[in-house]
C-alpha cells in the first residue's frame, strides 16, 4: 500500500528544495587563458638583455605560447632611442597569431642605443595577461661608408696635424701663447701641456699652418709669460697657472707648488722651439734669452730633497714635501730625469738616476702576444708611458745599461695594439683598427686605461701619437678613425679626447697634453725634426751622456 503524504507536506519539501537551490551561488567562470613568452630572437639570434653591433633595420621575432590578441600588439610594443623618443615599428602575427615580428619602419641611426619594451597591455587572444617580460636594449653597428673623400696617406697626415693645431692656436694670443688645460678651462693653463703646444708649433711654423713671424711671436709671448709673470717655486712650474695673471692655480690641496714633471716637459718644448730659432735676427735672439733665462733657474737639484738619491715630483711653499711622491721609472718621466742632468746650473749626478729613477720592478723582459717588453709594468702600462718623453728624446739607436728604448716603445705600441684586437673583455668595436688604451676622459671621469685597467675607451691619440713606432698600424687606425667613424671624432680641432663604442659614447673634450703628441708624433714620423732639435741642444747631449745613455746623436 502506498503511503500517501498530506499535500502540505509536499509543498514544504518542494519550498525547501527551491530554497536550497536558489541560496547556492553559482560556480566562476574559468579565467581567460594567459599568454606567456617562449622565446625572442634578434635577426635570428637569441636575443641578449643587451646586444651589440646590430643592423640598421633588425628583425626581432617573439614566440608567445599561445595566440594573443592582434588589438593589443600596438600598444604593448615600444622601440625608443637613447633619449627616449619613440620609434616607428611594424608589427606583423604569425603561426595562428602566437609569433610576433617586429621591425623599425625606417633604417636606425648607426652606433645609437635602444630600449624594445613589451608591456603587459599586451593580452591572450582570449583576453588574459602577459606574464612574460621583454625589456632589451641594443647598439647599433659602425656604418661602414666612408664618412669623408679619400685623399692621399700624407694628405691626411698634414690634414691631422694642421686640424688638431688649432687646439693650440685658437687661443693662444688670449693666453700669452699658453696652453688651456682642455676645451673647457677658461684661463687655467697647463705648464706641461703649453711645452707640447710649443713643439706642435715648430711644427706649424715648419709645414706653413702659420708664419714663422706668427710662431715666433707666440712663443716668445709665452716665454715672457713663464720667465716674468707665472708662479714658481725653486724655479719649477706648478701644473696649472692662470694663463692672465701667472697665479698658482691648485692641482689638488696640496699640489699648489712647484711640479717638476710638468715643468720637464715645458722646458722640454722650450729647448724644441729655441733650437728652430737659431737665427740671427734680434728677434730670435731675444728669444732664446728667454728661454736660457728660464731654463736654467730650475733648481732640479734642490727636488732630490736634502741630496738624496731620487727626484720627487712636488713641492709646496705651503705643505713642503707633504705630497711626498718619489720619481721612480718606468712611467712618463724619463724626461724629468733628462731635463735635470741638462741643467747648467742645478744639474744631478748619475747616482740619482741609477739608484733612484731604476727602481725595483724597472726591468720587465717578458713577452706578451710575442713581444718581449724590455722594461716597465706587464704590458706596459698606459700608451703615454712611450709618448711623453719621447717627443724630444729620439728612441733610435738609444741604448744604456737597461734597455734598447727604440725596442721599448716599438714593444709598448705592438702590445697594446695586440691587446685590442685580442679583445679579452669583448668590448664591441675593438679591433686590430681600432685601438689605443692610454690615459684619457672617460664617461664621468678621467682615467689612465691600459690593458690592466682597459674600461673599453679608446683615444685617438693613444695610436697615432705611436706614428714612429708602428706606423703602418698607426695609419691604420688614422683611416678608421676619419674615415668610418669621422662624423663623430674628427673636428676643426682634430680628434675628440676619447670614445666608447659600446655605450655609443663620444667625447666632447679636447685636451692639450693629448692633442700635442698627435702634431709632435706624426711629425716625428714623417720627418724626426723635433727629435733632431731637442737632441741637438748641447746640454742635452751633456746631460744624456751623464746619465749613461749612447745613441749615435750623442
Amino acid at each position: 500500500m502506498k503511503k500517501i503524504l498530506p499535500a502540505f507536506t509536499c509543498c514544504f519539501f518542494v519550498a525547501m528544495i527551491a530554497c536550497s537551490t536558489k541560496d547556492k551561488p553559482a560556480p566562476d567562470p574559468d579565467p581567460p587563458a594567459l599568454v606567456g613568452l617562449k622565446s625572442i630572437r634578434l635577426n635570428g639570434a637569441d636575443m641578449a638583455d643587451r646586444t651589440y653591433g646590430t643592423a640598421r633595420k633588425p628583425v626581432v621575432e617573439v614566440q608567445f605560447t599561445t595566440a594573443v590578441l592582434p588589438a593589443s600588439v600596438t600598444g604593448a610594443v615600444q622601440l625608443t632611442g637613447s633619449g627616449g623618443q619613440p620609434v616607428t615599428v611594424n608589427t606583423s602575427l604569425q603561426a595562428g597569431d602566437a609569433a610576433l615580428l617586429i621591425t623599425p619602419a625606417d633604417d636606425l641611426m648607426p652606433l645609437s642605443s635602444y630600449k624594445l619594451v613589451i608591456s603587459n597591455a599586451l593580452k591572450s587572444a582570449a583576453g588574459g595577461n602577459f606574464t612574460g617580460t621583454v625589456n632589451k636594449q641594443f647598439l647599433t653597428g659602425i656604418d661602414s661608408t666612408d664618412k669623408f673623400s679619400l685623399i692621399s696617406d700624407d694628405s691626411l697626415l698634414t690634414l691631422v696635424q694642421k686640424k688638431t693645431f688649432n687646439y693650440f692656436w685658437n687661443n693662444a694670443a688670449s693666453l700669452n701663447g699658453m696652453a688651456r688645460e682642455r676645451n673647457s678651462s677658461g684661463n687655467t693653463v697647463t705648464s706641461g701641456g703649453s711645452g707640447f703646444g710649443f713643439m706642435a708649433t715648430v711644427v706649424a711654423a715648419e709645414r706653413g699652418f702659420i708664419t714663422r713671424d706668427q710662431a715666433l711671436a707666440s712663443l716668445t709671448s709665452a716665454a715672457d709669460f713663464l720667465l716674468n709673470k707665472a708662479g714658481t717655486v725653486k724655479g719649477a712650474f706648478p701644473h696649472w697657472l692662470d694663463g692672465t695673471t701667472g697665479a698658482i692655480i691648485p692641482f689638488s690641496q696640496k699640489d699648489n707648488g712647484a711640479d717638476i714633471v710638468e715643468t720637464s716637459y715645458a722646458v722640454m718644448g722650450l729647448i724644441t722651439a729655441r733650437e728652430y730659432f737659431k737665427g740671427v735676427t734680434a728677434a730670435e735672439q731675444n728669444f732664446r734669452q728667454k728661454v736660457n733665462a728660464i731654463v736654467d733657474r730650475v733648481e732640479w737639484d734642490f727636488f732630490r730633497r736634502d741630496d738624496g738619491n731620487v727626484l720627487y715630483w712636488h713641492y709646496s711653499n705651503n705643505y713642503g714635501w707633504d705630497m711626498n711622491l718619489p720619481i721612480r721609472g718606468w712611467n712618463e718621466c724619463l724626461i724629468t730625469y733628462v731635463m735635470a742632468a741638462s741643467s747648467t746650473t742645478h744639474g744631478i749626478p748619475p747616482t740619482v738616476y741609477t739608484q733612484g729613477w731604476v727602481g725595483t720592478g724597472y726591468t720587465n723582459g717578458k713577452q706578451y702576444y710575442g713581444y718581449t717588453l724590455p722594461l716597465g709594468p706587464d704590458y706596459g702600462g698606459p700608451l703615454f708611458f712611450s709618448h711623453y718623453s719621447f717627443m724630444g728624446i729620439d728612441p733610435n739607436g738609444l741604448h744604456d745599461i737597461y734597455a734598447n728604448y727604440k725596442d721599448q716603445v716599438v714593444a709598448h705600441s705592438n702590445i697594446n695594439r695586440a691587446y685590442c684586437a685580442d679583445n679579452p673583455l669583448k668590448y664591441y668595436g675593438y679591433s686590430g683598427d681600432c685601438w689605443g688604451l692610454t690615459a684619457s676622459d672617460i664617461p664621468g671621469g678621467y682615467s689612465a686605461s691600459s690593458p690592466v685597467n682597459d674600461l673599453g675607451v679608446i683615444a685617438p691619440t693613444a695610436a697615432l701619437s705611436s706614428f714612429p713606432f708602428t706606423p703602418e698600424k698607426s695609419m691604420a687606425a688614422l683611416k678608421f678613425f676619419y674615415y668610418k667613424l669621422g662624423d663623430k671624432l674628427f673636428t676643426e680641432q682634430g680628434f675628440v679626447d676619447a670614445f666608447k663604442l659600446q655605450d655609443a659614447w663620444f667625447a666632447d673634450s679636447f685636451l692639450a697634453i693629448d692633442q700635442g703628441p698627435v702634431i709632435v708624433m706624426i711629425e716625428n714620423h714623417r720627418t724626426g725634426l723635433l727629435w733632431k732639435l731637442f737632441t741637438n741642444a748641447p746640454e742635452v747631449k751633456a746631460g744624456m751622456r751623464t746619465l749613461g745613455f749612447t745613441a749615435p746623436y750623442l
